[in-house]
């Protein structure tokens, strides 16, 4: 598939689609990319001058280079030349559903256009597109894209299943850690337990129980998942898993209860209680460093994972 693909499109980029320009740049392609935001050129300009460094420690490939992408302020007169379409427009129905349909109206019939949508399913924005609307998909990456190889795949109803394995193949191809979602749902696989974990978070948060800044999750889902993390935690094994549950069942159920009896709600003044924790904590941390930190443990955490593939 990727033999097939020269020059990607872009469509928008904030955070996740410098990200992913970044990353098709290294990879070798040539990338077309457009936003309408005052600005946007610049500031993607000065983003992948900054990654740059970051990939050239990951590696590479042969033809890679900063000089492969062409921002154009009228992506219309250029969707007709790119092999492959990554879409990174705002998180709104109606505006995705407009863009999607004049994507598929002036790309060829046979190019993959993967939308970077968080957590509303394709099928829900796919209604006006005329061409060929079983290439569209979610392509949904997690941030930062350049360095972080998970990328959920999740096919609308109608998507013919031969661009969701081209679609797999080429993100593959690329280094990501493509999965397959067998059906749509709502924020899909790994937002849906991140809202869940963060909703909660929200809550002791605002509850006062702790502060921000100590507010953690620790070390160990970065290495393995939650579903092998309760493995060892039983004991490991065929039965740690089982064990586990049945352990813990009894407290989790009553955990659940009263999560949800304090369940975070959505008003203004509980989200400026949030916001005053977390804006005192960050009156003592660069965030900027921060980032720069996190960059460089994702990249070896990622080539010590590659050592060890038995880490899920």
């Amino acid at each position: 598939m990727s033999s097939n693909i020269e020059t990607v499109g872009v469509v928008g980029t904030g955070v996740i689609g410098a990200s992913w320009t970044a990353l098709f740049l290294a990879k070798g392609f040539k990338v077309i990319v457009s936003d309408p935001a005052p600005g946007a050129e610049e500031k993607l300009a000065a983003y992948l001058k900054k990654q740059w460094p970051v990939l050239e420690r990951i590696g590479l490939s042969s033809n890679a280079s900063l000089s492969n992408y062409k921002f154009v302020s009228d992506m219309d007169s250029h969707l007709g030349s790119v092999d492959f379409v990554q879409e990174n427009a705002p998180e709104r129905v109606d505006f995705k559903r407009k863009l999607i349909a004049n994507i598929d109206a002036k790309t060829r019939s046979d190019v993959i256009i993967a939308s970077s949508s968080s957590g509303i399913p394709s099928s829900q924005f796919i209604d006006d597109c005329k061409q060929n609307p079983d290439r569209v998909l979610i392509g949904h990456p997690f941030n930062p894209p350049h360095l972080i190889p998970l990328v959920e795949i999740v096919p609308h109803p109608g998507t013919n299943d031969k661009y969701t394995k081209l679609a797999t193949e080429f993100y593959a191809s690329l280094g990501k850690h493509p999965v397959v979602l067998r059906q749509e749902s709502p924020g899909f696989i790994a937002n849906r337990l991140q809202a869940a974990i963060g909703n909660e978070a929200y809550s002791l948060v605002q509850r006062g129980v702790v502060s921000a800044k100590d507010l953690g999750l620790g070390l160990r889902w970065a290495l393995t998942g939650p579903l092998m993390t309760n493995v060892l935690g039983g004991g490991g094994g065929a039965t740690g898993f089982k064990h586990l549950l049945e352990h813990l069942g009894p407290g989790v159920q009553a955990w659940t209860k009263d999560m949800n009896e304090h369940a975070f709600q959505w008003t203004p003044e509980n989200i400026e209680s949030l916001e005053t924790s977390v804006g005192d904590w960050l009156k003592t941390t660069d965030v900027t460093s921060v980032e720069s930190e996190r960059d460089d443990i994702i990249i070896r955490l990622m080539k010590l994972k590659d050592n060890a593939p038995d880490l899920v």
